[in-house]
């Protein structure tokens, strides 16, 4: 998402952008080409850390909750349906009034999520193009019961969010690796991607282990773990697992990697966790992971490790 739907708007002159108006974006993407904005005052809300990273080096000012007040609010739609409303609500008390925009791809709803919006408001303009939609509509008061839910207990008592990977309980690859979970880990390690806890949570169980950072990239995940996890033995790292850490540094790493951006499979991102994971062992480290068959680890597991054994799996 490269925001060519509001350049497009703007360049056919379907939707007009005042100069030097008050412009909040939330969780635009990382690749986001801002260029529709020039002349505008630009804030940017994002609470995926490489992306907020990427922001910041630009030097717009970047935040992981956006207050405003400001004349123009542009929602970019996450996959999350409960997310997306809950942006719609946090937008319109930003634009207090203003203009909000909202961005993004079939394939994440953009079409439910426009049939929403016109049972609340009168929608003023909206454009197809790049196999998604964009819209927009003066900002009243008609979604303040869609603000976003606190983080809560769900299955078994773990505290999750919309919006976050795995919100409704443990995904079956979490589960599988913490049944093979090797007794014998000791030592301060890291869980890379950790999201709301779970692994981390397990690995507390073994009796070898002293310390774990626990390292996260959606800040709405690591918040949901700092509450599933009240243990000293535990650091919680707002970062990029693929450049976070000293090299050579732990005594193991345990993960479950991702491997999509979006809807979109990335296999690189979870080659990318290997590497990383490789970089952070002392030289007789251990790395266990959990991935699907299917994804093309085994060479870069092969290149970055002298030994590699399958523990447990299925097809």
């Amino acid at each position: 998402m490269t925001l060519a739907r509001l350049e497009h708007a703007v360049e056919t002159g379907a939707l007009a952008l005042s100069e030097g108006a008050q412009v909040v974006l939330l969780e635009p993407s990382a690749d986001a080409d801002l260029g529709a904005l020039a002349g505008s005052e630009v804030t940017v809300q994002q609470n995926f850390r490489p992306a907020y990273d990427l922001f910041e080096a630009m030097g717009y000012p970047v935040t992981t909750e956006a207050r405003g007040p400001a004349d123009i609010v542009h929602v970019t739609l996450p996959r999350s349906r409960e997310l997306a409303r809950g942006l719609l609500a946090q937008a319109e008390l930003i634009a207090a009034g203003g203009l909000v925009i909202v961005d993004g791809a079939k394939t994440d709803g953009i079409d439910a999520i426009l049939k929403f919006a016109k049972s609340k408001v009168s929608i003023d303009g909206q454009m197809s193009k790049a196999h998604g939609r964009i819209f927009w509509f003066n900002a009243a008061n008609a979604f303040q019961e869609c603000t976003l839910p606190d983080a809560a207990p769900v299955v078994s008592g773990w505290i999750t969010q919309p919006g976050v990977f795995s919100a409704d309980g443990p995904d079956a690859g979490s589960e599988a690796l913490v049944e093979a979970l090797p007794k014998s880990l000791k030592g301060r390690g890291a869980d890379l991607g950790g999201g709301w806890g779970y692994l981390t949570r397990h690995l507390l169980d073994l009796p070898g282990v002293t310390h774990i950072d626990l390292v996260e990239a959606d800040r709405r995940a690591l918040d949901c773990a700092g509450l599933n996890l009240q243990d000293d033995r535990v650091t919680f790292h707002w970062a990029d697992a693929t450049t976070w850490g000293v090299a050579g540094s732990l005594d193991w790493v345990v993960m479950n990697p991702p491997f999509h951006t979006s809807r979109t499979p990335d296999v690189t991102l979870g080659q990318d966790f290997i590497r990383s994971a490789a970089r952070l062992l002392k030289p007789k480290g251990t790395l266990v992971l959990v991935a699907n068959r299917h994804l093309p680890y085994e060479t870069t597991l092969a290149s970055s490790f002298a030994q590699v054994q399958e523990l447990d799996g299925d097809t």
